[in-house]
């Protein structure tokens, strides 16, 4: 009765579609809100898999790439910065240096010319070339494969390293981005994270081993083109049935 009276002392959102004087509308939507509420958090991992299993099967990363050597430099200078200028940059950079080699040679001058228009190029410029050089003189020029041995090269931190492990090598791995930290929260497959690495612990507890690495993309394309930060698209979504985040906002004063 309580949940009946604060539902019919506000307007519902638009999204549902529903007005404040439809009484069965209403009652439905507490209904609805009661069983997402109720469900359990392995029903709740159980439902979004199926979801993107049906829906998103082939989902990959956006980076352009073609060996572990340009995903590594293209998700180095994606930090904070979009795949789609990524992928507008890393051609010229490929072309003069194709390879580790040839990077751990270039001279500062000749490679910030080609990434300038990244964000924070000073920086990821004196990364790509000390990440390299690192690569030829303690790797024997072949980029490690662990999450601990990529995480001693300049500008590679966990989030990197999990990227280029899960995408070239498939490894259980999770890469936890700010669309990946959203949607998980949202759709509450996470639980009071505060930071990255306790959101990839939860999310890597429940997610099956060998999902683990299409998971990731499902959740940070789900993240950049559906449930964006300021003004998710709950009307496109096929999750708002489960999603916590969807039924807070369900109504509005």
């Amino acid at each position: 009765m309580m949940l009946f009276l604060f539902y019919t002392s506000f307007g519902l959102h638009r999204d549902t579609g529903c007005r404040k004087q439809d009484a069965s509308c209403i009652l439905y939507l507490v209904s609805f809100f009661t069983l997402s509420c109720n469900m359990t958090r392995k029903d709740r991992y159980r439902q979004v898999i199926e979801y993107f299993l049906k829906n998103a099967p082939d989902a990959e990363t956006e980076l352009d790439y073609e060996e572990p050597y340009e995903l590594l430099v293209a998700v180095i200078l994606s930090a904070q910065c979009t795949d789609k200028r990524v992928n507008m940059t890393t051609p010229a950079i490929f072309k003069k240096f194709p390879d580790i080699q040839s990077l751990s040679k270039a001279s500062f001058e000749e490679l910030f010319p080609l990434i300038k228009s990244i964000s924070y190029p000073n920086n990821k410029t004196k990364h790509l070339i000390n990440m390299a050089k690192k690569v030829m003189d303690e790797f024997d020029g072949k980029i490690p494969m662990t999450v601990n041995e990529l995480m001693l090269l300049p500008g590679v931190g966990r989030k990197t390293a999990n990227v280029v492990t899960s995408v070239i090598d498939q490894q259980p791995n999770m890469p936890v981005d700010t669309h990946v930290f959203r949607v998980a929260a949202r759709l509450g497959l996470t639980k009071d994270a505060k930071t990255p690495l306790a959101a990839e612990m939860q999310l890597v507890k429940y997610i099956p081993k060998d999902l683990i690495a299409d998971a990731h993309h499902w959740l940070i394309l789900h993240g950049r083109y559906i449930c964006v930060a300021r003004k998710p698209k709950c009307n496109q979504c096929g999750l708002t049935g489960i999603c916590k985040f969807f039924h807070t906002r369900v109504i509005e004063p």
